[in-house]
């Protein structure tokens, strides 16, 4: 029998800016603590979490 997950897999989406190749991909998802952000290339690797607040502002930054 499988071990039971502590924690659900988190829904990750790919950066709309990352680029047309396979080499630059960023995955972030929404954890109720804020964003979590990853290397698609290293999924299992370690991950940055980041505050609501610095992601929005951050987004916001992409926009201007």
């Amino acid at each position: 029998m499988p071990a039971p997950q502590l924690f659900p897999e988190h829904a990750w989406f790919k950066s709309s800016y990352s680029g047309a190749n396979t080499t630059e991909c960023v995955e972030a998802a929404f954890v109720p603590t804020g964003v979590l952000i990853r290397d698609s290339k290293q999924p299992d690797a370690a991950r940055l979490t980041v505050s609501t607040e610095a992601w929005c502002s951050f987004i916001a930054s992409t926009l201007k």
